[in-house]
């Protein structure tokens, strides 16, 4: 069972930049796909970023441009570089590791953005 941990959120004024870390308790070279999920107060969890084991990142419209996934395989961490953050990306962020038939969550970490 892969164990995941989010960190780096907190309180950031419009136009600045967070950085969220996902910490993974296995190996992330082997896991297929890697997903950072977002979940605003009175709406549904939505996918904002994935970056599969083999192909192209992908990214919500929303947040294309402006958020970058990344991963640092020596340290079994994946990243999200967050730019340029507007208010409506307001929300929870989970961190999501898809292997074979598994999901595995972290806990969310809250990212806050002020006008």
């Amino acid at each position: 069972q892969v164990q995941l941990v989010e960190s780096g959120g907190g309180l950031v004024q419009a136009g600045g930049s967070l950085r969220l870390s996902c910490s993974a308790s296995e190996n992330i070279f082997g896991i297929n796909v890697m997903h950072w999920y977002r979940q605003a107060p009175g709406k549904q969890r939505e996918l904002v970023a994935s970056r599969p084991r083999f192909g192209s990142r992908i990214y919500a419209d929303s947040v294309a441009g402006r958020f970058t996934v990344s991963i640092d395989e020596a340290k079994n961490t994946v990243y999200l570089q967050m730019n340029n953050l507007k208010p409506e990306d307001t929300a929870v962020y989970y961190c999501n590791a898809e292997q074979g038939n598994h999901n595995y969550w972290g806990q969310g970490t809250q990212v806050t953005v002020s006008s």
